[in-house]
């Protein structure tokens, strides 16, 4: 390990913002197109310190990453959940952009299944992990907030192999999402209208929970076979989706068609998935049958909702 050689600032303008006296770097253990992630302890906690360079002669690459370094720590700094990743702080030192989280020391999801391969997990284990990503969801969109990158190299697990949502840094308020998806997300797992470019909803999500329930019943990474050009082509124009696994329990496979259906307003919400799950959840520990669970209906869902969500769509209503 070696302490952080960037001197710590007098005065922390941000909440989130590092004491980089505390802060001490070892080695990488993960690599992207703009970042490197490190093992660390900030103070006595073990972290992971992800460190994102701006490439100087590229503006306009160098303005996206910082707007996506702002946007993910401002984001994570107030979320606080069991099944979401904390962040413990952050800092900027143009071009140099620096994000610090817990370690989580089990590493991804997508890594975890790969590591089982030809094995799938048993049911019990997918109701568990599903249900851990299903409840960080549903807290991150009660929040008004989209990911726009579920999938299971963004899930990480801990110690306990507790699943908790990461990298939100494409994710934005569902108010401010615009008419448009931007495709924001990755394509293997991406809703078919996000790569159509249509309206942006938070149901973009539920559809990309689907493919990640898949997985979890699978062990594989969806539409392996196929390029993530040709897997958007396959999902955007032929409405394919991955081939559902004979060994999983119909009911488990239910919810799966229904998360990725082509209709977003026929996707449940992720409050009704996680009861779901729960009821799963018991069945499996007192050794009954899973059945398929009716979904409730949009009034149901309404009354669900916050009383600022319920007023916001109430207006939304009236036309002017």
């Amino acid at each position: 390990m070696k302490r952080s050689v960037l001197p710590a600032r007098s005065a922390a303008a941000e909440p989130w913002a590092a004491d980089r006296s505390k802060l001490m770097i070892g080695k990488s253990f993960a690599t992207g197109s703009d970042s490197r992630v490190y093992r660390g302890i900030y103070g006595r906690q073990a972290v992971a310190v992800k460190m994102i360079r701006a490439p100087e002669r590229d503006d306009d690459k160098r303005r996206a990453l910082e707007e996506q370094f702002n946007a993910e720590v401002t984001l994570l700094w107030r979320l606080r959940h069991p099944n979401v990743v904390q962040l413990v702080a952050a800092y900027r030192e143009p071009p140099v952009y620096c994000v610090i989280t817990e370690y989580m020391s089990r590493g991804t999801l997508r890594a975890y299944l790969h590591a089982r391969e030809p094995y799938s997990l048993p049911p019990e284990t997918v109701v568990r992990l599903a249900l851990d990503v299903a409840r960080g969801m549903e807290y991150i969109h009660a929040q008004g907030v989209v990911h726009r990158d579920l999938k299971s190299l963004n899930l990480l697990l801990d110690d306990g192999v507790r699943a908790k949502v990461a990298d939100l840094g494409t994710s934005c308020l569902e108010s401010h999402c615009g008419d448009k998806c931007s495709r924001m997300g990755t394509y293997r797992w991406m809703a078919p209208e996000m790569i159509g470019d249509k309206r942006c909803t938070r149901k973009v999500d539920v559809y990309s929970f689907g493919v990640v329930l898949w997985e979890l019943t699978t062990g594989l990474l969806p539409f392996e076979d196929l390029s993530p050009v040709q897997a958007a082509y396959a999902v955007c124009v032929g409405n394919a989706r991955p081939p559902i696994s004979p060994s999983c329990p119909p009911a488990i496979n239910s919810l799966i068609e229904r998360c990725w259906s082509a209709k977003p307003a026929k996707r449940p919400e992720f409050s009704h998935i996680v009861s779901v799950l729960e009821i799963y959840d018991r069945c499996l520990r007192q050794g009954l049958p899973l059945l398929p669970q009716p979904l409730p209906s949009p009034l149901a869902d309404f009354f669900k909702l916050r009383p600022f969500r319920k007023m916001m769509l109430l207006l939304s209503s009236f036309k002017v």
